[in-house]
């Protein structure tokens, strides 16, 4: 239980208990439990959209779908984002790249990086607003379970490329077996999806096999340009996830 407050309270702007002494290994027990605390984000935001939706706006629902999940975040993804987009494709040396995500100025590419993030979340939302209330709220909740899996999946599977910072305490400390302990607890937190409607959960499937295409491909990139992955990375990749998973969510409640 006090590895997943830990992980809620460094994730999160929700406090249970509030702790102020960490150690290393603290931070790096926690990650097998990023996906519930993207559960406990996934729940409040079905409960905000479905809310919103009762009035039939969908734009409106859109934009307060996207504005929940930066707010119980803390907008912590969306820097990584955007530090990331600056860094990465600022054309530079693995030493600048490194120096400029670690800059706290946004730059032109994190900017249009979250913007058109952003654009596509928001729209998406709208677009499942008038599918259903029942598929939004579904798409809302999978996708911040979902996305904290990918990140649990880049801390494991690929290798630190600074020399120290806080995400080298994730790191140190996630095996195999944490990717697969958060694989199996993604798998029962959506699982109650079924009992909804049984295209839910299918829908949920296919967006983690999209989102960890998304998530390797993404990862690998950054390996290739500065020899690993940052906390900024790790930032970009849940960002990135959540918003293939709600468009999956959408394509796939067309198809099926």
């Amino acid at each position: 239980m006090n590895s997943f407050l830990i992980g809620l309270q460094f994730l999160t702007r929700i406090f249970v208990v509030k702790q102020s002494v960490w150690t290393e290994k603290n931070f790096g027990e926690s990650v097998k439990f990023f996906p519930a605390v993207g559960a406990v984000l996934g729940i409040i935001s079905a409960l905000v959209v479905a809310a919103i939706n009762f009035f039939n706006l969908p734009l409106l629902t859109g934009a307060v779908g996207f504005a929940s999940l930066i707010i119980l975040t803390g907008g912590i993804h969306c820097d990584g984002l955007m530090d990331s987009a600056d860094g990465l494709f600022s054309g530079r040396e693995r030493e600048k790249i490194l120096e400029i995500m670690k800059d706290s100025r946004a730059g032109s590419f994190g900017v249009v990086s979250l913007v058109l993030v952003a654009a596509l979340e928001v729209s998406t939302l709208a677009e499942l607003a008038k599918f259903s209330t029942a598929q939004l709220c579904a798409a809302i909740f999978s996708a911040p379970i979902i996305a904290r899996l990918m990140m649990v999946v880049t801390i494991g599977a690929f290798p630190y490329a600074r020399s120290s910072g806080m995400g080298k305490a994730f790191a140190q400390f996630t095996t195999r077996r944490t990717i697969i302990f958060a694989a199996a607890e993604t798998i029962l937190l959506l699982l109650p999806l079924i009992f909804f409607d049984e295209k839910f959960f299918l829908c949920a499937a296919a967006a983690s096999l999209v989102a960890l295409i998304v998530t390797w491909k993404f990862a690998s990139f950054a390996t290739e340009k500065i020899g690993g992955v940052t906390g900024d990375i790790y930032g970009a990749v849940t960002t990135l996830a959540e918003m293939f998973v709600l468009i999956t969510f959408l394509l796939g409640g067309k198809i099926l």
